[in-house]
């Protein structure tokens, strides 16, 4: 019997299957050191203890997506190592902060299946949950891969599509416990602009621009122990291109709007997301956003903001074509709940 694995493809999948993933990964320092190395990542609250608990937290957090990062890449050797493509993201939520020192391990169930056409290769979708060294969820997210078959052979499963929200209800938003904007500094956090300045519908240009390298998306897929071989494997494209990890579109579209958006200090849902286009080395991210809704929270003092943020490698405000399709140049479209003061 071989010690090795291939990975699960698409027939190794049945709907309520749970997956135990391993291996625990205990946050360090030096790790959200390398994340703002990697993106532009400007965040008062992720970038100082001090700013933190002026805020009512004990120390500065992790920025949310490097937890985010974190849970995805313990998840990717059971679902997406086969993966042609990660499709999309639904109804994700941020629990609780995470703090260096916490240890995070992560869960999955499978909530949907759906072979394609080709017969090739199938949508895998699943529910992955997040939690820290005392069992506390973290995070909690759908999402949707298309995976390979290893058979071709393979019997079609039974097609199941989860029914998912489109957004996260504004009730459900968690802020994190002890969170208070009172003595909040809008010139440390570079930006005067609060809750009550932003209005629905309104689209802000983010200006600046990130030309991809391939060092910067294969450190990113490495760091975050992603083992999809689309990221790494030349050999798994026809082109002999290597694919950027979606999620580090994420976070560098997520860095490039604090030019616009600097006091949207936490992610707390997602409430979708779909990586438009393949992103590959060479190109330039550039970013805007558009504001979807506004709340208030449970919490006096704080809003939150509903966005949504695209990244693009051509002009600002583009979404789709004249077919109704993302636009070519459309990277990533992201629809997320943050924290702001209000």
């Amino acid at each position: 019997m071989s010690k090795t694995s291939k990975g699960r493809f698409f027939e190794d999948y049945h709907v309520g299957q749970q997956i135990a993933h391993a291996v625990p990964r205990t946050v360090s320092g030096g790790e959200r050191a390398l994340y703002h190395a990697l993106y532009p990542a400007r965040g008062a609250l992720y970038s100082s203890d001090e700013f933190a608990r002026a805020c009512g937290l004990p120390e500065s957090p992790v920025d949310d997506l490097m937890a985010f990062h974190i849970v995805f890449g313990k998840s990717v050797p059971d679902i997406s190592v086969n993966a042609v493509a990660n499709l999309g993201y639904a109804q994700g939520r941020f629990l609780r902060p995470v703090y260096p020192g916490d240890t995070l391990r992560a869960t999955s169930e499978v909530i949907g299946l759906k072979q394609n056409s080709n017969g090739k290769s199938g949508v895998v979708y699943v529910r992955t949950t997040g939690l820290n060294q005392r069992d506390e969820m973290v995070i909690d997210y759908v999402r949707w891969v298309m995976v390979r078959k290893g058979d071709l052979d393979a019997p079609a499963p039974d097609t199941v599509v989860p029914e998912l929200a489109g957004a996260v209800d504004a009730g459900d938003l968690v802020v994190p416990e002890g969170l208070t904007f009172d003595s909040y500094d809008c010139a440390l956090a570079g930006a005067p602009h609060c809750w009550g300045e932003y209005a629905v519908g309104e689209q802000i240009d983010h200006l600046d621009g990130m030309t991809m390298e391939e060092a910067e998306h294969m450190l990113a897929t490495r760091l975050w122990q992603n083992t999809s071989k689309v990221h790494f494997d030349r050999t798994q494209r026809v082109d002999g291109k290597l694919l950027a990890y979606g999620g580090h579109v994420i976070s560098v579209a997520r860095a490039l709007s604090f030019n616009g958006l600097a006091n949207a200090q936490m992610i707390v849902a997602i409430n979708g997301g779909s990586h438009a286009n393949p992103c590959f080395a060479g190109d330039t991210i550039r970013a805007w956003s558009e504001v979807l809704d506004r709340a208030e929270t449970s919490v006096p003092g704080v809003g939150a903001l509903r966005l949504r943020t695209v990244a693009t490698k051509g002009d600002p405000f583009v979404l789709r074509g004249a077919e109704g399709k993302y636009h070519r140049d459309v990277l990533l479209d992201f629809d997320y709940w943050v924290l702001m003061p209000m």
